[in-house]
């Protein structure tokens, strides 16, 4: 429930989170995003509040091919590159976690271009 006064843009992002699916699925991977679960193959998945933030963006780009600026600006929140490999860790480890004990990966590197989720 929305208490007034509430501004308007306080009640588009009510309703932009009401409209996103908790559930996301895509192959054997399920994320519910109210509960903040990941699961692969029936097995839970242990992510890191980062990771999780990480595999969110991924799962939420439906396949697309997001570059490492991007994810610097939308999990990181910095608005520059601080010269580090602070993404490729973060996705290395989330690589580990997702890909662990499965014959087929989910997260895909395409070389100078960013990464992808797909089954």
């Amino acid at each position: 429930a929305v208490l007034m006064p509430a501004s308007v843009s306080e009640i588009a992002a009510r309703l932009a989170a009401r409209l996103r699916p908790r559930m996301i699925r895509i192959g054997e991977l399920e994320v519910d995003t109210v509960e903040r679960r990941v699961r692969r193959a029936g097995r839970a998945i242990a992510l890191l509040p980062r990771e999780y933030a990480l595999l969110l963006y991924l799962v939420r780009a439906g396949g697309r091919c997001v570059g490492r600026m991007e994810l610097l600006s939308t999990v990181w929140g910095l608005r520059f590159d601080p010269g580090t490999n602070v993404v490729e860790v973060h996705v290395s480890r989330l690589r580990a976690k997702l890909d662990r004990g499965c014959a087929a990966p989910l997260l895909h590197t395409e070389k100078r271009r960013g990464y992808r989720i797909t089954a």
